[in-house]
């Protein structure tokens, strides 16, 4: 690590610390030259892939987009912030764990589907009746039929 006094190389580390629930270290530093010290924070870097839209464009994975989409579903049902959260985090784990740079937004869809089904099935069938563009109520009764298979 470079001092940032002096521009040295050399620097030594006195003390670490889990900052952030563990989230993150932080470490103070002295620098062998100049004898000056300060902080530096480490923190993990997770890499989101890019989404391929169904129409073939590639954009930035965008958490708020996801956030929506699931507060969309989710509005007016007895599902709290933290299990919202939660599907949220599971949804970018599972897109992480992929190992791919690009995913299609029809599996980031597929894996809202199966977090929502497992809170709340009246969100589920919510969301699939825009996602899968349900035409007549007849789509709706085969999906709630799958629902309760």
């Amino acid at each position: 690590m470079h001092c940032p006094f002096c521009g040295t190389q050399d620097t030594k580390v006195i003390d670490s610390r889990l900052v952030a629930d563990g989230a993150s270290v932080r470490r103070r530093r002295e620098c062998t030259e100049c004898k000056e010290r300060f902080t530096t924070f480490e923190t993990a870097e997770l890499i989101m892939p890019r989404v391929i839209k169904s129409d073939g464009t590639r954009e930035p994975f965008n958490e708020d987009k996801l956030r929506s989409g699931l507060l969309r579903a989710l509005e007016k049902r007895p599902v709290s912030l933290e299990a919202i959260e939660q599907a949220m985090q599971n949804v970018k784990s599972s897109l992480r764990a992929t190992g791919e740079r690009e995913v299609t937004s029809k599996m980031i869809g597929g894996l809202v589907m199966e977090n929502l089904k497992a809170l709340d099935k009246v969100a589920y069938i919510r969301f699939a009746s825009v996602y899968r563009a349900f035409d007549d109520i007849r789509e709706f009764g085969e999906e709630i039929a799958r629902l309760n298979d």
